[in-house]
């Protein structure tokens, strides 16, 4: 479809909430200026998504927002507990530090849980995102779109003026939430594997110190008015959140409760029968009191469908146990960002884009199989989570299998439908890994490995690899450290952790992930280097006098 277009874009977000925001973020660090829309008039102004897990603040530690996002941190800081009980008055079923049995080992991760609300965390994300060079649009509709072989052509109009933009963008990330309406146009449709429950949601003030006897949670599972109903405190002091699941059998409708009904509920969660309860609109200036979320998980048949691709919610939704949700979708957009920038710098080809189904998808499903267990070990039961793998291993230790990743052993033909996980304790360094985290010190100061990737792809060497930095050095934007030469290794960490040896080399990708590695010094580094590379971007037959790294410019610099 030809013009004209009231504005051009290479990438076109629809959605802001954490996962659009964030793909922002990323994108424009890699020299990319998005345009991103969203319909509602800003961002979040309720918590959602309350804690974020160490992988996801090890991104945002790469983008340098580790710092800011930890001195945002709410109230449920020092609120680590979980509780389960018949009634919040009633004896408790179990508690447990909810912290203390997801927080990763020091040798795991250099970051670890943030407890900020997701509406703080999405005012510092879309700051970054505009200072580098977004063009963010709250209060916009999508109102079409037409995808075709070059490009995708949309409406999308300002709810504020009524004024229309038709707007061409050379790729669109849907990040519009659970409801998909961007799928849904296009007639994408979910595998949904279980049961779900609609949940109605509304705050209430109430003074509960009598039946608090000075206790303090995050969480409360309480069996009563229904199993499954839970009770957050907020942060305002005396200000609460309870979520009541539907059940038609008991005869509870499945919409809006009256203010009366709503007050009765909170006595019956409590087991106060004569509390005084003050229901708060949640958002403020509206009427509406109660809100609705379904509760259940379901993944998309398809998390691309040619130009356009599903992220976050709109690609997949697990329940809230493990706070898995939002963090899924920010792992999503870092994993889609570098990708788009790589291709749309012409380093890259197309093929590149298609391992991000076949690398998130099945990420996706193991998580939601996660997040399922935990629902079942929380509901009714001890609080004993019952995954099949643990919490740790499930935010470190997935692994990718695709096109972008060069295993040391033949790669499946046929993509699996769930990831496979290692326990991150015990790192192998295999290739469609996470990088490991291992202590590093450049001139006195302590830095991870981590910290070394800011973009690009990078060549980490033993100390005995001299070779592989001299071979690599005509490669544009290839970032190469050797670990031993200025970046010393104290704990003896690196070649273990790496698996390789003290001649060896490990390509990390720009999104931290093991592409591919030698375990010792081959006869042509260079050349050995060149053709991984030509390969993970799907730039097989390129011309050989043709750059096969992206030139990743880091952010732009400030306005």
């Amino acid at each position: 479809m030809t013009g004209p277009y009231d504005r051009r874009t290479a990438v076109l977000i629809v959605g802001g909430g954490i996962t659009g925001l964030s793909t922002a973020l990323f994108l424009t660090r890699l020299g990319i200026c998005p345009l991103l829309v969203e319909r509602h008039p800003s961002t979040a102004i309720t918590p959602q998504a309350r804690a974020f897990n160490p992988r996801s603040m090890e991104i945002y530690r790469a983008a340098g927002l580790e710092e800011e996002i930890r001195g945002r941190q709410s109230i449920l800081a020092g609120l680590p507990e979980m509780i389960g009980a018949d009634t919040l008055a009633g004896r408790e079923r179990f508690r447990v530090d909810l912290l203390a049995r997801v927080r990763p080992p020091a040798a795991v991760s250099p970051a670890d849980w943030a407890l900020i609300d997701q509406d703080e965390l999405e005012r510092v994300v879309r700051a970054h995102a505009e200072s580098g060079g977004a063009e963010v649009c709250f209060g916009t509709e999508l109102v079409s779109v037409d995808a075709d072989d070059d490009g995708v052509t949309a409406v999308v109009r300002d709810l504020g003026t009524g004024a229309a933009r038709r707007v061409r963008a050379d790729y669109l990330v849907a990040a519009d939430g659970n409801r998909a309406g961007v799928r849904d146009r296009l007639g994408i449709g979910a595998d949904r594997p279980g049961p779900t429950t609609e949940v109605s949601y509304f705050v209430f003030d109430a003074d509960l110190s009598a039946v608090l006897r000075g206790r303090r949670f995050l969480l409360a599972y309480l069996d009563r008015p229904a199993p499954g109903t839970v009770l957050v405190p907020l942060r305002t002091y005396g200000r609460w959140m309870l979520g009541v699941p539907a059940h038609s059998e008991q005869g509870e409708p499945h919409g809006d409760f009256p203010e009366e009904r709503c007050a009765e509920l909170v006595r019956l969660a409590t087991g106060v029968a004569d509390l005084d309860v003050t229901l708060v609109p949640p958002v403020p200036g509206r009427p509406e009191m109660v809100s609705r979320s379904t509760i259940g998980g379901w993944v998309a048949h398809r998390f691309r469908a040619g130009r356009v691709f599903f992220a976050g919610d709109a690609a997949h939704v697990v329940p809230p146990a493990g706070s898995y949700g939002a963090n899924t979708g920010i792992a999503d957009a870092h994993n889609l960002a570098w990708k788009l920038a790589a291709v749309l710098a012409g380093r890259a080809g197309q093929a590149l884009l298609d391992t991000y189904e076949r690398e998130r998808r099945p990420v996706a499903w193991l998580t939601l199989e996660t997040a399922m267990r935990h629902i079942t070990g929380r509901h009714g039961g001890t609080g004993k989570d019952v995954t099949a793998i643990d919490d740790v291993t499930m935010i470190f230790g997935y692994r990718y299998d695709s096109a972008a990743i060069l295993p040391e052993t033949p790669a499946s033909v046929a993509p699996a439908s769930v990831a496979q996980a290692e326990d991150p304790r015990a790192p192998s360094g295999r290739p469609g890994l996470r990088a490991p985290h291992v202590w590093l010190e450049r001139a006195g100061a302590r830095l991870s490995t981590l910290d070394l990737f800011t973009g690009a792809f990078t060549l980490l060497t033993g100390p005995d690899g001299g070779e592989w930095a001299a071979a690599a050095a005509g490669e544009a934007g290839l970032a190469v450290h050797r670990i031993g030469a200025g970046l010393r290794d104290p704990e003896d960490r690196f070649l273990g952790a790496y698996g390789i040896t003290g001649t060896g080399a490990t390509l990390v990708r720009p999104d931290g992930f093991v592409a591919w590695r030698a375990r010792e010094l081959p006869a042509r580094p260079g050349r050995l280097v060149r053709d991984a590379l030509t390969r993970l971007l799907g730039l097989d037959g390129a011309p050989p006098d043709r750059p096969v790294l992206p030139a990743w410019p880091g952010p732009p610099p400030p306005r």
